[in-house]
């Protein structure tokens, strides 16, 4: 009788850092993302789509999800094996949910009203989460396997 071979577990990456509801604790998002992404020697291309989704989420995080005395938590998790990168952005405002983009187009000079089209064009797929009241998480996902393969070699080790 053969026993199987063991298999290595799979290795799951992961960053969590609570961030105060300011602008500049958005900014900061971005810049640990960014960094963190750098670590985990994840591809141009995929740092530089994900920084702009954090900076998105981060911004409506701050300017939509706000509630007095609440922070908000930025989540990166990359699957290696499955080559997914997940960006998330938890909030404590369950009650307001991120408007589907295309459905009320934004006036032409709107200051805002365009971050999940762009978040919508970067990712490959995005969605919200509600969890424990009063908290909600939207997130995106990035395919960092077509990028590796096509910008070099992604390492596991963090």
């Amino acid at each position: 009788m053969n026993a199987p071979a063991p298999q290595r577990p799979a290795t799951v990456l992961t960053f969590v850092q609570p961030l105060s509801a300011t602008r500049r604790a958005a900014r900061l998002a971005r810049l640990l993302a960014t960094r963190q992404l750098e670590v985990w020697q994840m591809s141009p291309g995929v740092t530089e789509r994900a920084e702009q989704i954090v900076a998105e989420l981060a911004s409506n995080a701050v300017l939509h999800g706000r509630a007095p005395g609440r922070d908000f938590r930025l989540t990166l998790t990359f699957h290696p094996a499955a080559g997914i990168l997940r960006v998330a952005v938890t909030d404590a405002r369950a009650d307001r949910f991120p408007l589907v983009p295309g459905r009320v187009p934004p006036l032409p000079d709107a200051e805002s009203g365009r971050g999940l089209l762009l978040v919508t064009a970067l990712a490959d797929r995005w969605g919200m989460d509600l969890s424990a009241p009063p908290l909600k998480t939207v997130w995106a996902e990035l395919e960092a396997r077509a990028h590796q393969q096509a910008n070099g070699p992604l390492t596991d080790e963090a």
